[in-house]
């Protein structure tokens, strides 16, 4: 049973991944398990399921994978950095070419997300992350606890360099790290978050949102307007928001998610919380001249569809022991975390075309090596 499964995951690797091992250097200096399926499986049953290092030593062994120690089995982990990186780049790619996506130059995709420890009184650590889009590489993390101050959702987290292009979600609309990435040289996209940002004119009269909004009545409709967000000072940034209505059934999920959150948690929606729900409302800095509103939103857009690998990343990477002590070993840890994302988000787009063996026989016969 677990050598069929096995059969079907590497179905799903890209056809060189044997070769990237090699090239990468992952199975450098080992004495014993040299091929490069010995050293992954170990690896993805680690960081797939959760296991700690000592239980995944413990399980495959008894399972005849390979017989590994928690120490043998960390010193691998974190000598296929590399490897698990450029595992990373290939799927990534081979999912962009699936879904028509291209890009004329490169995103960094600020995120983070929340992980606890193992055991009863295990601490939650924030992960702080930024990926480059298209190339897929984790260019920075950082570690945080995950409250207190200071340790929250924010570009300052983040190191910015002139002429990066950031794009983050909601979490990240605050006007402190707008007003950080401005002072570097850096461009932002970030979705609105209407409840905390404040929006003013070039006369330095407030905005209305949504009474700008509004006037897009139909699905599709695009709008464009220019738009300071001013600090506690005299000095301002200038942007401009990039909006476009929702399909009605895209309004009708929203909607059915609000109603259902307000719901759990005993809170009363507000009318304008419903109505702000029609839009996809961006603020922007990329500049005009080389971004048009279309531009803005099917960049946007993109940022959305690789958001749902991350989504998928984010749950994974609740399970586990995080490596703290050593850089090399938690950026390892990531790229093996994003590895099973990516795979476990392969694995549920095939398994909606259905087969009645359930799995692709062209991958199944292109992943056994030739003799």
């Amino acid at each position: 049973m677990y050598d069929s499964d096995w059969e079907t995951v590497k179905s799903f690797l890209p056809k060189n991944w044997r070769w990237l091992a090699r090239r990468s250097k992952a199975l450098k200096g080992l004495r014993k398990y040299k091929d490069p399926e010995e050293v992954l499986r170990p690896l993805l049953i680690h960081l797939g399921c959760g296991y700690s290092l000592k239980e995944t030593a413990t399980r495959t062994r008894q399972a005849g994978i390979a017989n590994l120690s928690e120490v043998a089995l960390f010193k691998r982990l974190t000598k296929s950095k590399d490897w698990l990186a450029s595992l990373c780049i290939s799927l990534m790619s081979d999912w962009k070419k699936d879904h028509g996506i291209k890009y004329d130059f490169e995103y960094r995709l600020f995120d983070s997300t929340v992980i606890k420890e193992p055991g009863a009184t295990g601490s939650q650590w924030r992960i702080h992350y930024s990926v480059k889009i298209p190339s897929l590489r984790c260019d920075f993390f950082k570690l945080t606890p995950a409250k207190g101050k200071g340790n929250g959702d924010t570009l300052v987290q983040f190191p910015v360099r002139t002429g990066d292009y950031i794009v983050a979600d909601r979490g990240y609309c605050q006007k402190n790290g707008i007003f950080h990435a401005a002072s570097k040289g850096a461009y932002v996209c970030i979705r609105v978050n209407h409840t905390v940002l404040k929006l003013f004119d070039e006369n330095q009269r407030a905005l209305s949102l949504l009474d700008e909004v509004t006037t897009l009545t139909e699905t599709g409709q695009e709008l464009e307007f220019d738009a300071l967000i001013r600090s506690d000072g005299e000095s301002s940034v200038k942007g401009r928001i990039c909006a476009l209505r929702k399909s009605e059934i895209a309004i009708k999920e929203a909607h059915r998610k609000l109603r259902r959150r307000a719901q759990k948690n005993g809170e009363k929606l507000r009318p304008d919380t419903l109505e702000f729900a029609k839009y996809v409302i961006l603020f922007t800095t990329f500049p005009k001249d080389a971004f048009s509103t279309t531009d803005v939103l099917t960049g946007y857009r993109y940022r959305w569809q690789i958001e749902l690998v991350f989504k998928r990343f984010k749950q994974i990477a609740k399970l586990g022991h995080l490596p703290k002590k050593e850089d090399e070993s938690a950026e390892a840890w990531l790229y093996g975390k994003l590895l099973v994302a990516l795979l476990t988000q392969r694995m549920v787009e095939y398994a909606s075309l259905f087969s009645p063996w359930g799995y692709d026989l062209e991958r199944i016969k292109n992943s056994k090596p030739m003799a």
